[in-house]
């Protein structure tokens, strides 16, 4: 039939463009985090490989010279749908975060899929399921339903754990699960009897753009509420860097310097501007910056800190790897903490030192003091200072934060930073 054959021609044509352009957008598409970008370039490429074994298969049908290589495209075919009917398998286990070990739906969902590909291996001994005849045409066996019912089965058992487990997934998902998955049910059940693998393709390819929407509505709200953190975060930072009694007490020893020691008291003005230009520059970043900038910063500050604490305040840096990037005001708030609670807490020498090194997996900076001990506390301003750190690491750079004692005596604070 012409009008039949045109339909599906143009059913496979808005396919073919609608799988491309989703893996295009997957790919290319910046606000998507990696398991989603992964996830979505595996549906719509397994859904263009579909669409087009059926455009292969349309060419050669009845072709009598391609028997043997329907044939072959019909398994290609067969075996390919087992993947896109259990893609909403594995969405649904991201959304339970279940070990699959232990899932039921995961384990039934593998049974299924042991039997199906049980039976197609078998249907290619006989005739019991379908068969291509020397003229190539494809014929459909007595047991051809037996072929497609694990599928269906696979559908229905996505959407009843859907439902059952429907306060673990969002709520916009869970309408696109009830939407897709009854209707894709009711289409293979139809297959068993009659051709609708078209169709079947067509309700999957409107799945899977119906998802690739959802899913970078989701990640550019993430990535706009992680924007509206990070702006909250600066806010604090300035609350917490500018320090009145800092700014007061150093321009007093600036003051008390030009008499004293001129020179001295210009490289501490110059120590201050320094401290102060990068202070204003991380508070208005709001993307990662090298780590030379925050050791930069850090060491200004420790400069004017030591102007008014020779006698008390030593500090060594050790950092031969500086080929890294981090959230700004990282580094220098974490030093200040170690200085602050360190001279608060007592008279004697303190000494700070400053590591970094890089292991295979990630870059590594080591802040330590031999003060008095880290002590836990929740509302004090060094510890919310500590907090706000940890917070833009993982936000950034899914970096960590560790807060340690130190061997022999003081704190250790360290600072992790995935190489990827």
């Amino acid at each position: 039939m012409i009008w039949y054959d045109i339909l599906i021609y143009s059913i496979g044509g808005a396919l073919l463009l609608l799988m491309s352009l989703g893996i295009v957008i997957s790919s290319l598409a910046p606000s998507l985090d990696r398991w989603s970008r992964r996830y979505l370039i595996t549906l719509f490429s397994l859904q263009l490989g579909g669409v087009i074994s059926c455009f292969i298969d349309a060419l050669i049908y009845e072709n009598a010279g391609m028997a043997v290589l329907e044939r072959i495209v019909y398994l290609i075919g067969f075996v390919g749908m087992l993947p896109l009917i259990a893609m909403p398998t594995v969405l649904l286990l991201h959304y339970y975060k279940e070990n699959p070990k232990k899932s039921p739906l995961f384990i039934a969902v593998l049974a299924l899929s042991v039997v199906y590909l049980g039976i197609l291996i078998a249907a290619q001994f006989g005739e019991a399921f379908y068969y291509v005849t020397p003229d190539g045409n494809f014929i459909r066996g007595p047991y051809f339903p037996f072929l497609i019912l694990p599928l269906a089965l696979i559908t229905l058992l996505n959407a009843i754990s859907a439902i059952i487990k429907h306060k673990k997934i969002a709520k916009p998902y869970f309408i696109a699960l009830m939407v897709y998955l009854p209707p894709l049910a009711g289409t293979l059940i139809a297959h068993m009897f009659l051709f609708f693998e078209f169709f079947i393709l067509l309700v999957i390819g409107v799945w899977g753009i119906a998802i690739l929407n959802l899913i970078l509505q989701e990640n550019m709200d993430n990535h706009i509420r992680q924007q509206k953190e990070i702006a909250d975060q600066k806010a604090s930072i300035l609350m917490l860097q500018m320090r009145p009694h800092f700014i007061y007490n150093t321009m007093t020893s600036i003051y008390y310097l030009c008499d004293q020691d001129p020179a001295k008291a210009k490289q501490v003005t110059l120590d201050f501007t320094t401290y102060l230009r990068k202070n204003f520059a991380g508070i208005a970043s709001g993307n990662t910056v090298p780590f030379v900038d925050e050791l930069e910063h850090t060491r200004a500050y420790l400069a004017v800190e030591q102007a008014q604490f020779e006698d008390v305040l030593f500090v060594n840096f050790n950092t031969p790897h500086t080929l890294f990037r981090l959230p700004p005001l990282t580094l220098q708030p974490i030093v200040e903490n170690a200085v602050k609670h360190g001279m608060s807490e007592s008279k004697t020498p303190i000494h700070v030192s400053v590591t970094t090194e890089k292991t295979d997996k990630a870059n590594l900076i080591i802040v330590e003091d031999d003060g008095p001990g880290y002590k836990p506390a929740d509302d004090n301003e060094p510890h919310i200072a500590l907090n706000n750190i940890r917070q833009r690491l993982e936000m950034m750079c899914k970096g960590t934060l560790e807060i340690m004692p130190r061997e022999g005596g003081g704190t250790l604070v360290k600072v992790t930073i995935p190489l990827n």
